[in-house]
């Protein structure tokens, strides 16, 4: 296998591309999936692979923050894996059989879906904001407590667990077909319905992407040796950057997290989603 330089400029890209997923909770994969595809021109079934081993990387360094800070709910975690693992394998197997084009829709649709979902939830919790005896009776009944490693105390209760298991399962195809939709999915469920803490959904969604994302990547990494050593070239150069890009992102987005008020991230990254997914579908035309 030879190694290129050609893609050098990957590595400070793909460190602000992972501080941006780790400190929102959105995964890395719906901005380098584009990225690979629109700008480096690679087919969608490389791109979507890639993408994948990056932002395995990426959440895997940002986990080690969040198991620091004792922001994940284990228990919520285990009981999304048990949907969503499955889910990731059916897709990463059915990914090989789809059309290019297909893909490229279905990514492009997936974005514009879930931009407008977190600018809805964006606009419903300015209207709850507004309902303090709502808010009040909802931190007095909560079911679930969690105290990080600084002391601060997480009142919360997990809604409609079954629609978050239904979600679990259907972020875990997408995520396995176009490498994307878990982690969105995760945080619209649990931030924007169940009004779980921001900082304790983003960890338990890594935690919940990491094991999803290593299963699927490893369906991804099987089909690249299969197709040869021109196909495995091609992704090598690509994450032989992305990956210490994304690992040093994964240290900085956790802290961040504390600082970047939570609106402005969500609006910010809902309006990022609605315009890449109308340029991919722009380019399909």
């Amino acid at each position: 296998m030879e190694i290129s330089f050609e893609f050098w400029y990957l590595l400070p890209i793909s460190i602000l591309i992972a501080t941006i997923a780790m400190s929102s909770g959105i995964g890395g994969a719906v901005f380098f999936s584009p990225l690979f595809m629109l700008a480096l021109k690679l087919d969608p079934k490389i791109a979507i692979g890639s993408a994948l081993i990056a932002e395995l990387f990426g959440f895997s360094s940002g986990l080690v923050a969040y198991y620091r800070a004792k922001l994940i709910d284990y228990t919520l975690a285990k009981s999304l894996l048990l949907f969503s693992i499955p889910a990731a394998i059916i897709g990463s197997i059915y990914a090989d059989y789809i059309p290019a084009v297909i893909l490229k829709t279905i990514f492009a649709a997936g974005l514009l879906f879930i931009g407008y979902q977190l600018f809805a939830a964006w606009r419903e919790e300015e209207r709850e904001k507004r309902e303090a005896e709502f808010s009040k009776e909802f931190e007095i009944m909560h079911e679930n407590e969690l105290i990080d490693s600084e002391g601060r105390v997480f009142k919360y209760t997990v809604c409609n667990k079954s629609m978050g298991r239904f979600f679990a399962a259907i972020g875990g195809v997408f995520l396995g077909m176009i490498s994307v939709g878990l982690a969105e999915l995760q945080e619209y469920q649990l931030v924007a319905r169940c009004k779980v803490p921001t900082p304790v959904a983003v960890a338990t969604s890594v935690f919940v992407v990491v094991i999803s994302v290593l299963v699927a990547s490893i369906g991804h990494m099987i089909s690249f040796a299969n197709e040869g050593n021109e196909m495995m070239n091609q992704v090598l150069n690509v994450v032989i950057f992305t990956v210490p890009g994304v690992v040093i992102g994964g240290q900085i987005g956790p802290k961040l997290q504390k600082n970047i008020p939570a609106d402005i991230m969500k609006i910010s990254i809902s309006i990022a989603f609605v315009l890449v997914g109308a340029f991919m579908l722009y380019t399909l035309i």
